[in-house]
């Protein structure tokens, strides 16, 4: 059984285009730096830290964590 490279999708982008917020005002609610939103939205940063994960969902008081993160095969 071959298994399939999986990679870590960080939807900041759909979070801010869903909540019509900037990247600052996310930054802002979830304090969160800029620039480390800034990474995560563009893939130039893979990991994310669980307490970022807990901050932006309480920031937008979202429940379901595949609203922000999710796995996908790598192409």
């Amino acid at each position: 059984m071959i298994l399939k490279e999986k990679m870590l999708e960080i939807k900041i982008h759909n979070l801010l285009k869903a909540y019509n917020i900037s990247l600052s005002e996310l930054s802002r609610l979830s304090d969160i730096e800029v620039a480390r939103l800034s990474e995560l939205a563009n893939g130039k940063r893979q990991r994310i830290q669980i307490n970022h994960l807990v901050r932006i969902a309480e920031a937008l008081d979202i429940d379901d964590i595949s609203e922000i993160i999710q796995l996908k095969n790598v192409e």
